[in-house]
């Protein structure tokens, strides 16, 4: 598996780590393909001058800083620039573990000490798990300043890339809010409890893609695709007694779990 080497650095303590991907893309996904004949569609990169065909290799990053005319700098020139505290992740300050909105999350990565560090790393995790805190950093990642956060796990730090607050949309929308009865609160309350179990991330899985996989099946084997079942559901006319059902509902399926 492939890793990114850095260093998390604060004050005069440097823990070297490897950085390795936390998550994987486990989609189905389709090719495109011509109508009339189910070929494969191929798009291929050529040069607006010569018209010709060109690879990966052939390619180098150009800044266009007049009409038509660009400046090329290289990935040695880019990496050239980078001096040893940008190479390395610089924490910050650190903050309260529920004080981010998830939407500042980007990618997330699983954080491994390299050799000589693993005290450090301990230290730091322990530390932050401790006090229920995480640690803001930043590091460049490519050609830009890339905002982190180091948050402690039982079995490890995983480091999240941050969104800045001018990559996140504006979230305060405004809608009309109702007034809510006591009685009423508290029903929604007793069915948020009724629901309280720990969260099991093995529990759960993306049914519709084992449906899709099943459908692709299907096909492969020449069978008719069968229309889904209409789920029977109408709208919710009185919230208390839709409340009151949710609840019974949620009690006989933990007393059935």
């Amino acid at each position: 598996m492939a890793s990114r080497k850095s260093v998390i650095s604060f004050g005069m303590v440097a823990i070297p780590i490897a950085m390795y991907t936390a998550t994987q893309d486990n989609d189905i996904h389709f090719n495109q393909l011509h109508k009339e004949d189910n070929s494969r569609i191929r798009y291929k990169k050529t040069c607006a001058h010569c018209g010709k065909e060109i690879t990966s290799e052939d390619i180098v990053k150009g800044y266009e800083y007049d009409k038509d005319k660009y400046v090329v700098v290289t990935e040695e020139e880019i990496e050239k620039i980078k001096t040893e505290k940008e190479k390395s992740i610089q924490i910050l300050h650190f903050a309260k573990l529920d004080q981010i909105s998830p939407v500042y999350y980007n990618k997330t990565y699983q954080a491994v000490p390299e050799k000589g560090g693993e005290k450090a790393f301990e230290l730091l995790r322990s530390a932050l798990l401790a006090e229920q805190k995480i640690a803001i950093g930043k590091t460049v990642m490519g050609t830009k300043d890339t905002l982190m956060a180091i948050i402690p796990r039982e079995d490890g730090l995983l480091i999240s890339t941050m969104f800045y607050a001018d990559d996140v949309k504006e979230l305060q929308k405004q809608y009309s809010r109702p007034e809510v009865a006591e009685a009423e609160l508290n029903m929604a309350k007793m069915l948020i409890n009724s629901m309280d179990t720990p969260f099991d991330p093995s529990q759960y899985r993306d049914e519709y893609q084992e449906k899709l996989r099943a459908l692709i099946e299907t096909k492969i084997s020449g069978k008719e695709i069968v229309a889904a079942e209409p789920e029977s559901g109408g709208k919710v006319i009185d919230l208390m007694e839709a409340l009151k059902a949710s609840v019974e509902k949620a009690k006989r399926e933990k007393e059935s779990a």
